[in-house]
């Protein structure tokens, strides 16, 4: 009986919140994109904030930079564009 109230409620789910779900997963990261940008660009020549905001809000980006630093440089094409 918990097994298929379980599978019932992940289908609910899937039909009714999975899109939202995703669309606000990928607007939250487009956000953090763009704070990392605002606060430590000036690793890719982007200088907005002074130095001293940026060593502050830097232990809080660690775990993120090189990843945000290799999707920042990847080369992008025409598919990427249309793809969003």
């Amino acid at each position: 009986m918990r097994g298929l109230l379980s599978r019932l409620s992940e289908a609910v789910y899937g039909i009714s919140l999975h899109g939202q779900v995703t669309a606000i997963m990928k607007e939250k990261m487009y956000i953090e994109y763009l704070f990392m940008l605002m606060t430590i660009g000036d690793m890719m020549g982007i200088p907005l904030l002074p130095p001293y905001y940026t060593l502050r809000l830097l232990p809080y980006m660690v775990p993120n930079i090189k990843g945000w630093k290799l999707r920042m440089l990847r080369e992008r094409d025409f598919t990427d564009i249309v793809t969003g």
